[in-house]
């Protein structure tokens, strides 16, 4: 893993094992919600993660065990609205250079949400923006946005529809109310819920499956799945995706059958 060339200030950046990463919002004091700068940063760290060939999957938490992500910090959303002419253009010039993780629909690896607390509003888009969601059982999952007065804009009206059926959706959507973590695990929202004491071993049973696999491999099989979803399954099908290209032309891709013939396990090279 690559050192960070710089310190984090509102999150906490580790590799928690070889080949993984893990990203933790550090500010349980507003319950891990995200301002201006924290936004640039969590940016900044995940663009650092992707570009490290020595990571394979990258983790998603917050801090302690109250809330996972509460999204956007209105309370500094409320100040920079209030503020000087000048304050506020700097504060649009920092959200310019900003790709927010709800926003990155083709991320090359892996994200596995650790929620390990209350997921409402961002915290809910950004736990769907996951690949895999392994929650805490006390979690709860929400879009009260209509009850702010606002929407869930940040990808919820769009994400939710097309992870449960239609009807639920709506209803959740339309009624700001929240899923408790097992309702969530019962509609197909998140993949394990557990107790608390038990998220990070069962974060770490996916990974060393996830593992199993060739990194470039992982990587074709991600982007084909998320790509083909917006396609024709027959265009799908047949569509050019670059990973699987790089996949196919790898050593990797030589060494898995050879392995196989050879009744070893694979030794797996990332290229």
């Amino acid at each position: 893993m690559q050192s960070l060339p710089w310190t984090p200030q509102y999150f906490l950046y580790e590799e928690i094992r070889p080949e993984v990463a893990r990203i933790t919002i550090n500010r349980p004091e507003v319950r891990n919600a995200i301002n201006t700068p924290a936004h640039k940063e969590w940016s900044d760290l995940l663009d650092f993660a992707a570009n490290d060939d020595s990571i394979s999957i990258v983790v998603i938490t917050g801090s302690g065990s109250n809330a996972f992500c509460a999204g956007r910090d209105l309370k500094y959303l409320s100040k920079i609205q209030n503020s000087s002419d000048e304050e506020k253009a700097e504060d649009a010039e920092t959200m310019s250079q900003v790709t927010k993780l709800i926003e990155r629909f083709d991320y090359p690896k892996p994200l596995i949400g650790q929620v390990n607390g209350v997921a409402l509003g961002g915290g809910f888009e950004v736990a769907m923006a996951c690949d895999l969601v392994v929650a805490a059982d006390h979690a709860l999952f929400g879009l009260p946005e209509p009850r702010r007065g606002i929407y869930a804009g940040g990808g919820g009206v769009h994400r939710l529809p097309r992870q449960v059926p239609l009807k639920l959706a709506m209803e959740y959507l339309l009624t700001g109310n929240s899923l408790t973590a097992k309702r969530a695990l019962e509609i197909g929202l998140v993949n394990r819920v557990v107790p608390f004491e038990q998220l990070e071993s069962s974060v770490n049973e996916l990974i060393d499956d996830i593992l199993l696999g060739a990194p470039l491999s992982i990587q074709a099989t991600k982007q084909a799945s998320t790509r083909g979803l917006d396609l024709p399954l027959k265009e799908a099908f047949y569509f050019s995706y670059p990973a699987v290209q790089k996949m196919m032309a790898s050593d990797d891709a030589k060494e898995g059958p050879k392995a196989f013939a050879e009744k070893r396990t694979p030794l797996w090279k990332g290229r």
